[in-house]
């Protein structure tokens, strides 16, 4: 192999997407190392979101510099960041970028000083670095450059040896973290990591890698019979109507029953879609029932090597588009008009499911984000947020331990706002805040109280497993039902209703008195009824209430105050 004694900007851009490619392509088997065996394992798809936000970034430079390329790969992640993961990856690259900005070049020099920077970075970032994590695997491989740097000056070298010793770091995470060892996994996130280096170095060595991001090759297509569909859409619809996870399912299979390479994300009043189709017409008819198009790019993909005929193709489609939908898009006239005066405050909730959502808005919510255990929003999602709410003080609730540091993050960023971020890691911890928010109060005051309210709240979840294994000394079949608590999984039983029982039992004490039971989008309303008419007998002390949720993955929430 031959030595390698510098980067350049474009050769650390390629590593990088390579790297970026790489993970994408094993998410799913990353998620699958998720210790908890829930359908909602996530930590691969909110690595792979994050670094495909850079990803997205660096592609859209021209003739990038090292200081440009760095403050891509930092931005992009920071903004994109999803989950716990997401963001200790951020961080990764936020402080990597700080020392690789100042370069002109890369060397095993440069490397080793940023790989130091970059995990003292990320520790700092978390309130209780666990070992056993990515931060493990992150640091055992920065200890590792430390010492090649003194060896040798081959960046092919000295990347191998690196990566070795992550992957001998990963395979020791389950003798730090007993709960990886009972469950037979390594970390989800160090793997993740791993499968980054390991991609870059692949580019390096000059192995056959993607560079591109996306759907798109890197070259234009040689025939055009090649190209499966002739026009390639994105754009963004703000609602005008009612949606639901129901219409989101329908509306998705729509879609995919004209064309290819769909994907709709729903987020409360928005929904971004990207399709390829033949029939563009339909698809803007059927989205333009939803409300109104903004954010259009239309590609003519059929014609690759005519770029002429493509940008006039998407601007006469936009501006048919445009025409279509003026007269009825009030929100741009309404935008037009003087904002009112900012109030004190104001809050942000994450939510998921028509019945949480309802909660939320009746107890004064002014903004939700759609999202949670199954799609964590990221920290420009937060953000985004943050800027549509007029108020001086802003209160965000994550309501999931996985959101809680990119709701942080976005804290961070956000300069013309005071930010609050609310600890809450349930639904009903954040139910239980809004209640007992004084609007007379001081911020301070209102602070206090509701985060010394959110300690008397515990939360249940009854979901499905979707493989087998042995967590907490409990042994687990795929398709049993699980009561998960704050702490971890209480009940295990082939019956739900048995388990939401027994997971009662485990959260209910002296100090109990109300149970509220929140039913998912999959359980009939009778059901619930009847679930509930059963915990009235079995803790007839308490007063029990039964609301329709209508989450996704848990069939039943429970908040036991």
């Amino acid at each position: 192999m031959k030595e390698i004694n510098s980067i350049s900007v474009a050769q650390f851009a390629n590593a990088f997407l390579a790297g970026a490619n790489n993970l994408e392509s094993k998410k799913e088997w990353i998620n699958e190392l998720n210790v908890f065996p829930v359908p909602d394992g996530d930590t691969g798809t909110n690595m792979c979101m994050t670094i495909m936000s850079a990803a997205k970034t660096v592609t859209e430079l021209e003739d990038p510099t090292m200081k440009t390329l760095s403050k891509a790969i930092s931005s992009g992640s920071l903004r994109g960041a999803r989950g716990n993961s997401g963001v200790i990856l951020s961080q990764l690259f936020r402080g990597f970028s700080k020392v690789i900005g100042k370069a002109d070049v890369i060397t095993t020099d440069v490397l080793s000083e940023a790989m130091q920077k970059a995990v003292e970075t990320a520790y700092k970032a978390v309130m209780k670095p666990k070992e056993g994590t990515i931060l493990t695997v992150a640091r055992g491989a920065a200890d590792k450059a430390l010492e090649m740097v003194e060896v040798t000056d081959d960046i092919v070298y000295f990347v191998d040896e690196v990566i070795k010793e992550a992957e001998r770091t990963l395979a020791k995470t389950p003798d730090m973290l007993p709960v990886l060892k009972q469950a037979g996994v390594v970390d989800s996130g160090g793997q993740g990591l791993v499968c980054i280096l390991q991609g870059g170095y692949d580019y390096l060595i000059g192995k056959d890698v993607k560079l591109t991001i996306g759907d798109e090759d890197e070259a234009p297509k040689k025939e055009a019979d090649e190209v499966p569909y002739t026009y390639h859409a994105d754009y963004v619809i703000t609602l005008s109507k009612s949606f639901s996870n129901k219409s989101e399912r329908e509306f998705k299979s729509y879609l995919e029953s004209v064309g290819g390479h769909v994907r709709v994300a729903w987020n409360k009043d928005e929904i971004t879609v990207s399709i390829r189709t033949d029939e563009l017409g339909n698809v803007i008819n059927k989205s333009l029932e939803l409300g109104v198009l903004t954010k259009i790019d239309i590609k003519n993909i059929q014609s690759e090597y005519d770029k002429t005929i493509k940008k006039e193709s998407s601007k006469k489609a936009a501006s048919e588009i445009a025409d279509k939908t003026h007269s009825g898009n009030k929100e741009t006239e309404e935008n037009c008009e003087p904002k009112e005066p900012a109030k004190e405050m104001g809050f942000v909730s994450v939510s998921i499911g028509e019945g949480m959502n309802s909660i939320f808005n009746e107890l004064g919510c002014d903004y939700i984000i759609e999202g949670g255990q199954t799609m964590n929003p990221s920290t420009d999602d937060v953000l985004s947020a943050i800027e549509k709410v007029n108020a001086k003080n802003v209160f965000v609730l994550p309501n999931n331990k996985n959101i809680i540091l990119a709701a942080n993050q976005a804290a961070s960023i956000c300069e013309d706002k005071n930010i609050i971020v609310l600890p809450t890691t349930t639904i009903p911890q954040g139910i239980t805040a809004i209640i007992n928010f004084i609007p007379d109060q001081s911020v301070e005051d209102n602070q206090s109280r509701m985060e010394e309210e959110i300690k008397n709240v515990k939360t249940g979840q009854v979901t499905y497993a979707v493989r087998d294994t042995v967590i907490d000394d409990k042994e687990i079949s795929e398709g049993d039902y699980m009561g998960i608590g704050d702490s971890g999984i209480l009940a295990v039983n082939k019956d739900m209703n048995q388990v939401f029982i027994d997971m009662l039992k485990e959260l209910v004490d002296d100090s109990t008195a109300i149970i509220t039971i929140y039913y998912g989008d999959e359980v009939d309303e009778k059901d619930a009824i009847s679930l509930g008419k059963r915990v009235e007998e079995d803790f007839d002390s308490l007063e029990v209430e039964v609301q329709s949720g209508g989450q996704p993955v848990y069939y039943y929430v429970a908040s036991v105050e």
